[in-house]
C-alpha cells in the first residue's frame, strides 16, 4: 500500500476535522477559562494556521459557542444515571459524576457559571439548556414521583436546588484540602437536601 493511498484513507472529511478540534478546544477549557481559549492557542495545539481554524469557526466568539455547547454535552453524558436501581440511588450516582465533572473541568466550568450570570445571552442560553436537562432527567429517571411529584411548585424547588448544589461544588473544588466538609460529606449533603426540601413543601408545619 502506498503512503499516497494509506493517506487518502485516514484524511478527516472536514466535518470529522472540525469535530476534532471541538474535542481539543474541550480539552484545553478543562484547565484554563474561556478567555484564556484563543485562536492562538488552539491553532498552536492542533498543529494547524489560524486561518484554517477561523474557516472552521468563523470567529472567536463563534469558536467560543462551539466549544461551550460541547463541553455542556459532555456535561449531560457524563452525569447521566445508570439505568436501573432506585430514583435515589440512580440521583445519588449522577451527582457523584457531577462532582467528578467539574473537579476534571473546573476552570470551563466556571467560566460558563460567570459568563452565563454575567449577562453574555449566548453562555446563559447554553447554561440554561444544560440546567434545564440536567434537573428535567430528575423528573423523567422518576417518572412515578416516588420522589419528587412533578408539579410547577417542585420544579421550581428543583431548579433552585441545583443552582445550590452547583455553588456548593464549585466551593469546595476551589479548595477542597482546606475545607473542613469531606468529599463524602459533600455528596450526602447534596444527596440528602432534595428529599428533604420536597418533605418540607410538602409538610410546611
Amino acid at each position: 500500500m502506498s503512503a499516497t493511498t494509506s493517506s487518502a484513507r485516514t484524511r478527516l472529511t472536514p466535518e470529522q476535522r472540525r469535530e476534532q478540534l471541538l474535542d481539543l478546544g474541550v480539552r484545553l477549557l478543562a484547565s484554563r477559562s474561556l478567555d484564556e481559549l484563543s485562536i492562538d492557542l488552539l491553532a498552536e495545539e492542533a498543529g494547524i494556521s489560524r486561518g484554517l481554524l477561523y474557516h472552521y469557526f468563523g470567529n472567536k466568539h463563534d469558536f467560543h459557542e462551539a466549544v461551550v455547547r460541547r463541553a455542556a454535552d459532555d456535561l449531560i453524558a457524563q452525569t447521566a444515571p445508570p439505568a436501573g436501581g432506585e430514583p435515589l440511588e440512580r440521583m445519588s450516582r449522577s451527582m457523584a459524576a457531577y462532582l467528578e465533572y467539574v473537579e476534571a473541568n473546573y476552570e470551563g466550568y466556571l467560566s460558563l457559571v460567570k459568563g452565563a450570570a454575567g449577562g453574555n445571552p449566548t453562555l446563559r442560553l447554553i447554561y440554561d439548556e444544560a440546567l434545564g436537562a440536567l434537573t428535567g432527567r430528575i423528573f423523567a429517571e422518576d417518572a412515578q414521583g416516588e420522589l419528587i411529584p412533578d408539579t410547577p411548585v417542585t420544579r421550581l424547588l428543583v431548579r433552585g436546588w441545583a443552582v445550590m448544589v452547583e455553588d456548593m461544588v464549585l466551593t469546595w473544588v476551589a479548595d477542597p484540602a482546606g475545607s473542613a466538609v469531606t468529599r463524602e460529606e459533600l455528596l450526602a449533603l447534596i444527596g440528602g437536601s432534595l428529599p428533604t426540601l420536597v418533605g418540607a413543601l410538602a409538610d410546611p408545619a
